[in-house]
């Protein structure tokens, strides 16, 4: 009995010895906060990279586009992957374009007939069914670029939105072509 008591004085005087020392503590608050405040940085870190990239792609699909528009594309014949590898060059995040960049370019005879396929299907994965029709003069054009960001926290703040973790960075412009059936030749 009087050695269990021992032992109980013992552990209590530990214990308040404990609570007493305050040597090490900011050690511990830190460790306590600082994995997430650096997952928050890196998120915040994502976040403004993926809206670079997606900034990038409209300027660099705004750009190609307009050649559709002017009827430079149609007039040299461009086919789909040169002016696919037209918006590669103008991409400056997207390491290999070529096998994940998508363009869908549909011309439609007016405005209310304009549709826009799903570019993600059910299953969440991005839809491969695209289409190259730069249209004639006067025609209305809708082109779409997209491709899938890779996401290093997805699960932190949500960024995902594909299956498998990625995140869909799109864009589309639409516009009526120029009359340009002068300048073509056979037009």
């Amino acid at each position: 009995m009087v050695e269990s008591m021992r032992n109980g004085r013992h552990r209590w005087r530990l214990l308040s010895r404990f609570r007493r020392n305050k040597e090490g503590s900011a050690a511990v608050e830190f460790s306590l906060l600082a994995i997430p405040f650096f997952l928050l940085i890196f998120a915040t870190i994502e976040t403004c990279i993926i809206y670079f990239a997606t900034s990038n792609l409209d300027s660099a699909l705004a750009s190609s586009g307009r050649l559709i528009r002017i009827g430079t594309v149609q007039a040299s014949g461009m086919t789909e992957t040169e002016f696919k590898n037209m918006v590669c060059e103008r991409l400056q995040l997207v390491s290999d374009c070529n096998s994940t960049l998508r363009i869908d370019v549909r011309n439609f005879s007016n405005f209310g007939g304009v549709t826009f396929p799903p570019l993600v299907g059910d299953d969440g994965k991005i839809v491969e069914n695209t289409v190259f029709q730069p249209g004639g003069a006067g025609d209305i054009v809708v082109v779409r670029a997209y491709y899938s960001w890779g996401v290093l926290t997805p699960a932190l703040v949500g960024l995902s939105n594909l299956e498998g973790g990625g995140r869909l960075v799109a864009s589309s412009t639409a516009f009526r072509n120029e009359p340009f059936g002068d300048i073509l030749p056979n037009s």
